[in-house]
């Protein structure tokens, strides 16, 4: 399914968007039609337009076109909403002003999804605060992480700090039981922060990979995954069953969707 601003999407807006892609967008996991953190993902939303069109974007026009998009699905499933202008010219970006909204959705995975061990790398995002739709030095380094025998690939600064993995953030629980956030440039993903209001033992700090092996878990998450276990980073195992993981997820669990 592809919707833009309402209806079916034209093929030469999809070649727009593929052979440009500028843009930005947020996805949402939906379940019977309500959304964990709904209202940060639209904030997100109006953050990026502004950073990246430098447009105000109508919220409530935005909700209208997802609703209208997922009317006749049931159950659970994953929401995207794109925002790109069909008409840019790669020659002069700075005309761009005009954004659309293409809906389009996917099966959602389980929940938790199965363990995952990391490779890292050396890898900075370009402007970490906007979630855009430049994907492929984050995708390439999963794919060489995955030639290697890893699951995925999370990312280290020039001065050793972990930051993130290629789409999703990631956190550590310390010896105290402490959820500690890497204190580095990344994404504020509305998982991420809906999980540092509901747990109470919560910190953001420097994890470099010298100071790893004093943690004693941690995991990924995002809207499609929520906690998902990180069993392994390079060569540092892990505790896949430390009983804050699970505390986590019951948490998360019992976090009340927003209605579209």
């Amino acid at each position: 399914m592809a919707e833009l601003n309402g209806v079916p999407v034209p093929l030469d807006a999809l070649q727009n968007l593929a052979l440009t892609n500028y843009g930005h967008f947020t996805s949402m996991r939906v379940d019977d039609h309500k959304v964990k953190g709904l209202s940060l993902h639209l904030d997100r939303l109006e953050h990026d337009a502004r950073c990246v069109f430098g447009v105000e974007l109508d919220r409530d026009q935005v909700r209208a076109y997802v609703r209208k998009a997922v009317a006749e699905r049931t159950g659970s499933f994953v929401v995207r909403v794109t925002v790109f202008d069909p008409q840019l010219d790669m020659g002069h970006p700075a005309a761009a002003g005009q954004p659309q909204f293409l809906v389009t959705t996917r099966p959602a995975g389980p929940v938790p999804a199965p363990p995952l061990s990391v490779q890292t790398f050396p890898f900075s995002r370009d402007t970490p605060e906007v979630k855009h739709l430049g994907l492929f030095s984050q995708l390439r380094l999963r794919r060489e992480a995955q030639l290697a025998g890893f699951g995925d690939a999370a990312f280290t600064e020039p001065d050793g700090r972990i930051s993130e993995g290629g789409t999703w953030n990631m956190a550590f629980i310390d010896q105290d039981g402490t959820v500690v956030w890497p204190e580095a440039p990344v994404l504020p993903g509305v998982t991420m922060r809906l999980l540092q209001n509901i747990h109470d033992q919560t910190a953001t700090a420097p994890v470099t990979l010298e100071s790893l092996p004093t943690m004693r878990a941690a995991f990924a998450t995002n809207t499609s995954i929520g906690v998902r276990t990180i069993t392994a980073i390079n060569d540092v195992q892990l505790d896949a069953e430390h009983p804050v993981l699970g505390k986590l997820r019951s948490l998360y669990a019992d976090v009340p969707g927003e209605h579209l």
